[in-house]
């Protein structure tokens, strides 16, 4: 499996595109917006989109997906179903930060924590890792040991959980529960920043590091 970052939004959002050596057939995961960049970036990797998978509900994260999804035909897999709080309040998220009117959409498939998504032949796990938001997920390729972790973990930092239905307590629990016993020499992409490692952050993240 390959993958390409494309920052998107204002917010720097982190959408990566993700795909299939053998058969170019990929995902967008979480396309806020910046819709041209993002089909184009696909077209210039001769990638086939065949499906749209979302992290979280976000404005940042999910604004551009119910657009995107008409456009291309494809369906939007993710978040988890306590999401739908957020989804729900997209046009409302969109008018608070100055985004672009958000499409609605119901995502096609809920994910729940041990399901799998596909893309092309490739198969990633999802963990549900709450606290930064309800219904959060996480998407892990074993195979290239990588994961896709939103707005869970940064280089160096977590994510917030001041939002309404943020917990704490609940994301400290999600990384330390759900994504370290992934291994040490996992990659992780965010949404936001640079790219790092579980094992960086488990000798150096003030906030959820072995010695935190």
């Amino acid at each position: 499996m390959k993958y390409l970052i494309v920052p998107v939004t204002p917010f720097e959002q982190n959408c990566t595109l993700i795909w299939c050596t053998e058969t170019m057939q990929g995902a967008f995961v979480d396309p806020g917006g910046d819709l041209e960049r993002l089909t184009d970036a696909a077209s210039r990797q001769g990638v086939a989109i065949e499906k749209i998978l979302l992290t979280h509900g976000h404005i940042d994260h999910a604004g551009g997906a119910g657009e995107l999804a008409a456009r291309l035909d494809v369906p939007i897999e993710g978040p988890q179903r306590e999401e739908s709080f957020w989804i729900d309040q997209l046009a409302a998220q969109s008018r608070s930060f100055g985004f672009p009117p958000a499409r609605p959409f119901t995502p096609d498939r809920w994910l729940e924590d041990g399901d799998t998504v596909t893309v092309g032949k490739e198969t990633l796990s999802v963990l549900h890792t709450p606290g930064h938001t309800p219904g959060h997920v996480v998407f892990f390729h074993a195979p290239s040991k990588l994961a896709l972790v939103g707005d869970v973990l940064f280089a160096g930092s977590i994510g917030r959980t001041d939002f309404p239905r943020g917990s704490h307590q609940a994301l400290i629990d999600s990384i330390r529960l759900k994504l370290w016993p992934l291994g040490s020499d996992v990659q992780f992409i965010s949404g936001h920043g640079p790219m790092s490692t579980f094992g960086t952050e488990r000798r150096s993240n003030p906030f959820v590091g072995d010695n935190a």
